[in-house]
């Protein structure tokens, strides 16, 4: 009989205290008795990559944050591991870390500044030294566990910061080196959100991507499912700090939550679903503080809950860009040119609407990338604006995309009808929508004041 491998990705509150490390090492223990190979992702610990990237942008505070992060993982580490010389050990290996952070953070103050690959060197610290300590723990409970670093197997470009795997290479690296530790039993504990490059130098595959990690080796594996265990119950049909009676649902297709992880809620990296997908491995959300609960299992097609509309997301911080001009009527190569722009400024477009008459562009960016944006669009078109075939190219001040999402408007006439008279009735104004071709969802722009306001209003069709 063949045997069943299941890897487990823990999230950053999720392996964040000492209570959460035993949290997870009796997770860990409950799914040995169902699965005979583990491989277990681990994150940063909560708040670390933060203070780690806070002090590599600002290193005259590396002395503050050393201290803080030896603090941090060195009384989990008393707390939990009785074994004093497998404590001094673990303590020993996570200072050598420490260590290289400080020497990172000095570098980069005598050069001044500090290139993508550095602060991908110190980004990576906060997986390397929580690896240290979860296989630690783990070990002290009793349970054969061996770690190893993602950087041995996953390989990437070197795309810095945000990096992406070579999945041939990393498929050959990865079941060399991991097969023979699972078949031996042992549970494989390894980081996530880090590879390495071709020469072996440190990558990272982009804020949030430890969920990634895990669904490149249960895809290379293969294994038979992927688990995500983060600090809530699975995907919900909205952010609850909004709406206090959102809801779990118990299971979402994977364009349902392809689309709710682009527009916003965090609750799954969104590059992860792509490798899953393609090798037809389940996933399933959990919430590592209350295990027992069942989360929200992804399917290739979601199950019908009775609701057209499944959940309301919000990505808040964008700015609505709008290239205008009589000119432009029936110019061909103007669409081309524009998104050349902006893709020269290396910023991801998450909405775009075309007025049919060709007279306008509109689209949105992250608002902090707005005013690049239209540098390099004023640049672009400086003839064209000269010659006023483009009257102008401005943004508006903040405003929020709120996406509704449910596979059931596919089929089900009068959705978008019901959406916008909802908002309507309600008092938010609409500047601009889309609607994918997948049919899956509808995306609004509101203002930034309305967003809270829009959401609420939405998921109140959900609810009804």
């Amino acid at each position: 009989m063949k045997q069943k491998t299941l890897v487990m990705k823990f999230g950053g509150t999720s392996v964040g205290s000492a209570d959460a490390l035993k949290s997870a090492t009796q997770i860990i223990r409950d799914a040995q008795k169902d699965w005979s190979r583990i491989v277990v992702v681990t994150s940063a610990m909560a708040g670390v990559t933060n203070l780690l990237l806070d002090s590599a942008n600002h290193p005259t505070d590396a002395h503050d944050a050393e201290s803080k992060l030896r603090e941090k993982h060195f009384s989990a580490a008393e707390a939990l591991i009785k074994n004093q010389s497998l404590l001094e050990e673990t303590k020993k290996e996570i200072n050598a870390l420490i260590e290289i952070f400080v020497n990172l953070c000095n570098a980069i103050q005598v050069l001044g500044e500090a290139s993508p690959r550095a602060l991908d060197a110190v980004a990576s610290l906060g997986e390397r030294m929580s690896l240290r300590l979860l296989t630690a723990v783990i070990i002290e409970a009793g349970i054969k566990a061996k770690g190893i670093e993602s950087t041995e197997f996953i390989v990437t470009n070197s795309n810095f910061q945000n990096a992406h795997p070579d999945f041939l290479t990393t498929k050959e690296k990865t079941q060399a080196l991991l097969n023979p530790l699972l078949d031996e039993g042992n549970i494989v504990i390894t980081t996530g959100f880090i590879g390495a490059n071709a020469e072996g130098t440190v990558t990272t595959l982009g804020r949030g991507g430890s969920d990634y990690s895990a669904a490149i080796i249960g895809s290379v594996l293969p294994a038979n499912e992927v688990w995500i265990w983060t600090d809530v119950d699975g995907v919900m049909t909205t952010d609850p700090r909004i709406v206090s009676s959102a809801k779990t649902l118990s299971e979402i297709s994977y364009g349902e939550i392809a689309e709710l992880a682009y527009y916003g809620a965090k609750v799954l990296h969104p590059k992860t679903i792509r490798p899953v997908v393609d090798a037809g491995i389940g996933l399933r959300i959990c919430n590592t503080f209350n295990p027992t609960h069942a989360g929200t299992r992804l399917t290739a097609n979601g199950k019908k809950n009775g609701h057209v509309i499944k959940a309301v997301t919000a990505i808040q911080k964008q700015r609505l860009v709008t290239i205008e001009g009589r000119g432009m009527l029936g110019v061909p190569g103007v669409a081309a040119r524009a998104f050349g722009a902006v893709a020269s400024t290396k910023t991801s477009v998450p909405l775009i609407t075309q007025a049919s008459s060709e007279q306008s562009i509109c689209f949105a960016v992250p608002s902090e990338t707005a005013d690049n944006v239209l540098n390099a669009l004023e640049k672009t078109f400086a003839l064209e604006i000269e010659e006023d075939d483009i009257d102008r190219v401005w943004s508006t001040d903040d405003v929020s995309i709120v996406t509704v999402v449910g596979a059931g408007m596919r089929h089900t006439p009068g959705v978008a009808g019901k959406v916008f008279s909802q908002l309507g009735n309600n008092g938010v104004n609409v500047l601009a929508i889309a609607q994918g071709s997948s049919e899956v969802s509808i995306s609004l722009v509101v203002d930034a004041k309305d967003t809270e306001h829009a959401v609420r209003t939405l998921h109140e069709l959900i609810v009804s």
